[in-house]
């Protein structure tokens, strides 16, 4: 542990540049595809704060606690982890799908943007890295790792498939969000197989007790939810973009907006 710690000091650093870029990225992103759909400014503010405010409650507060050790692994203590993942995914799903702004926003964007933002899956690097150091067990880390830079890497040529409007793109960029989700889930996964308590599993010799510390836990508690977010909003793009041109539409993912929420 103390060999990673001039490493972990490093990617702290990475950790509070790079997280918030990407939400400023995202707010950027949904206000010029809120432009291109033409949407009026006032309705455009409204929907850009909507989304920004959330986002930035959200990232201060699992910042805030990851620092305070909210994240932890203690016996006898309900894994926090889970629910960190699970209830942002929910909520922000459901909010976005059930907007109509939002709606004709996800379909002025380019479906490449959406893809090509995660890029940022390279940071699952970080695992291997500290495997490497010794500090992970290389039966989380590993997978978890290399499976993030592989979508990661994959993200930006996905993207420009799909930009170049030839055929394939979409079922790339489909197959891409699919193999996302679940690297995603095999993470999580081998993550809570991992960790110690009742439900260990993997690495008994090795247990993963540094997955719930900062600044390593900012990933499964913020990005790893956000990821999923993504895959989920780019899907729904994919699927609307289908059904609008005739084709085969992919199950599962609701294509007109039931609510009324801006």
């Amino acid at each position: 542990m103390d060999a990673s710690a001039g490493y972990l000091e490093v990617y702290g650093f990475i950790v509070a540049v790079a997280r918030p870029a990407i939400v400023v990225l995202l707010v950027l992103g949904l206000w010029w595809a809120l432009g291109r759909a033409g949407v009026a400014r006032r309705p455009a503010v409204a929907v850009s704060l909507a989304v920004a405010v959330p986002l930035v409650v959200w990232f201060g507060a699992i910042w805030d606690a990851a620092l305070a050790g909210a994240f932890l692994i203690q016996p006898g203590r309900l894994p926090r982890l889970p629910i960190a993942v699970v209830v942002p995914v929910i909520i922000g799903l459901v909010a976005v799908t059930r907007s109509r702004r939002i709606a004709a926003a996800v379909d002025a964007a380019p479906g490449s943007w959406l893809i090509g933002l995660q890029v940022y899956r390279v940071l699952g690097g970080n695992f291997v890295v500290l495997w490497l150091y010794g500090s992970l067990p290389g039966g989380f880390a590993l997978p978890a790792g290399i499976g993030d830079v592989l979508v990661g890497l994959l993200a930006l040529p996905v993207a420009a498939y799909l930009a170049s409007g030839r055929r394939g793109g979409t079922a790339a960029a489909v197959a891409w969000n699919v193999l996302g989700i679940v690297d995603l889930a095999n993470a999580l996964t081998l993550g809570f197989l991992s960790s110690p308590g009742p439900w260990q599993l993997l690495a008994h010799d090795h247990p993963n007790l540094l997955v719930g510390t900062y600044p390593t836990v900012m990933t499964p508690a913020f990005a790893v939810p956000l990821s999923l977010i993504l895959h989920g909003v780019s899907l729904w793009q994919l699927r609307r973009r289908r059904a609008a041109r005739g084709e085969r539409q992919i199950p599962g993912l609701p294509l007109v907006p039931r609510g009324q929420a801006v």
